[in-house]
């Protein structure tokens, strides 16, 4: 072998070291990684005041752990082609005479969604009321 061919070679093997290196460190990553899960409820957004025009569906219902369906059902629009548009995109489109009606009926579904009970909660059971002896007067 010459010089030449020693130095190509140690080349090769130096880039497989760094290329397996790396790659194992990117697959212990990914086996770590679980995906996005939803935030802790004392992370979930409340304040409805804080939607802007800007906003999409998505991002909505993402920032307030609403789903999207009860947004697009509250709106009366299909997600279909709307997916990707803003709130000011969807006002001017479906409604153009009301200037912010997209924004405040997100925000009333939105408030709804949150003071409703969750479908699967377990119903508070009432305490039986005891009868209490009517008193007898004396004397």
């Amino acid at each position: 072998m010459t010089k030449k061919n020693i130095t190509n070679l140690a080349f090769i093997l130096a880039g497989i070291a760094i290329i397996a290196f790396f790659g194992l460190r990117a697959f212990h990553a990914f086996k770590k990684f679980n995906g996005h899960r939803p935030p802790p409820p004392d992370q979930i957004e409340t304040d409805v005041q804080l939607i802007r025009e800007w906003m999409t569906v998505p991002f909505i219902a993402r920032m307030y752990y609403v789903p999207e369906k009860v947004i697009f059902d509250a709106l009366g629009i299909s997600p279909k082609d709307n997916h990707d548009k803003s709130l000011e995109e969807i006002n001017d489109e479906f409604f153009p005479d009301t200037d912010g009606l997209a924004t405040q009926l997100v925000q009333a579904a939105i408030l709804a969604h949150q003071s409703a009970p969750p479908p699967d909660a377990p119903l508070t059971p009432v305490p039986p009321l005891t009868p209490v002896p009517p008193e007898i007067p004396q004397g």
